[in-house]
């Protein structure tokens, strides 16, 4: 008896001791800031700054747009950088969008830690300085890949932009970690990105585009995305995976769309 109790007592005291682990740096799981990032905007670019409301200068590359274009916001993956970025929007820079690549807090050697409240902090900056620079939210066309789905939808909803796009975008960050983690409950994912519940209320045109290969956001995700905003545009690209958005067929999928928009 005494052993069966000991037993239960370690169980429980391990059961807390990863729970805590997993809570306090689960972050650092979510957000893998790559060590090797672009200090030097590509051709055509140019390294800007934008100031977020608590006081951080965050890098990102911008490209005006070309007379008639509209201006792409795009917001890349918890694993990319404005390298990957460039490549996900070279379509549409291409047929001459505008660009504003942003860049996140704690990534790309900008200061500050990412989190949710965090990232859209970074979103709301990369629209002020859209604006400040003189483009219109109208002519603002927000895209977010991956995790930077979260950060797209909540700017969307808070701004009347042209559109938005989501690429391999998800409901919500709580049910993607219990894809792949079964035994992790949802209420221990601090950063929730309830994409799902905002979409109804963004008043733009939504386009959600998502590989029916892809395992990490799996299309289940698509499937509640649809659901909550059945007027949205929607494609499901054959034999992509989760990196959709830097093949040919996402490019030509984003230039024709944003073409429609004019």
């Amino acid at each position: 008896m005494r052993i069966a109790i000991n037993l239960l007592l370690f169980l429980l005291v391990f059961a807390l001791a990863v729970t805590a682990i997993l809570y306090t740096q689960q972050r650092r799981l979510l957000f893998p800031a790559p060590a090797h990032y672009p200090l030097d905007p590509p051709q055509g670019f140019r390294l800007v700054h934008t100031r977020t409301d608590d006081g951080l200068r965050l890098s990102a590359f911008y490209r005006p747009a070309a007379p008639g274009q509209r201006t792409i916001l795009f917001f890349h993956g918890n694993g990319d950088t404005l390298s990957g970025a460039i490549q996900a929007t070279r379509g549409p820079a291409a047929k001459g969008a505008g660009l504003l690549l942003a860049e996140y807090r704690g990534y790309g050697g900008n200061p500050g830690s990412p989190g949710e409240d965090g990232l859209y902090r970074d979103g709301e900056a990369a629209v002020r300085w859209l604006v400040e620079a003189g483009v219109a939210p109208h002519d603002i066309v927000i895209v977010g890949n991956s995790i930077g789905s979260g950060p797209a939808t909540e700017m969307a909803l808070r701004h009347d932009v042209a559109a938005l796009m989501l690429v391999s975008g998800f409901s919500d960050l709580p049910a993607v970690v219990r894809s792949q983690f079964a035994f992790i409950p949802g209420w221990l994912v601090r950063d929730r990105f309830d994409n799902a519940a905002k979409l109804p209320r963004v008043k733009a045109p939504v386009f959600l585009m998502h590989g029916d290969a892809d395992t990490l956001v799996k299309p289940d995700n698509l499937a509640r995305l649809r659901a909550a905003r059945r007027d949205a545009t929607v494609a499901l690209v054959a034999g992509a995976g989760h990196e959709l958005a830097y093949g040919a067929p996402a490019q030509a999928i984003l230039t024709d769309w944003v073409d429609t928009l004019r």
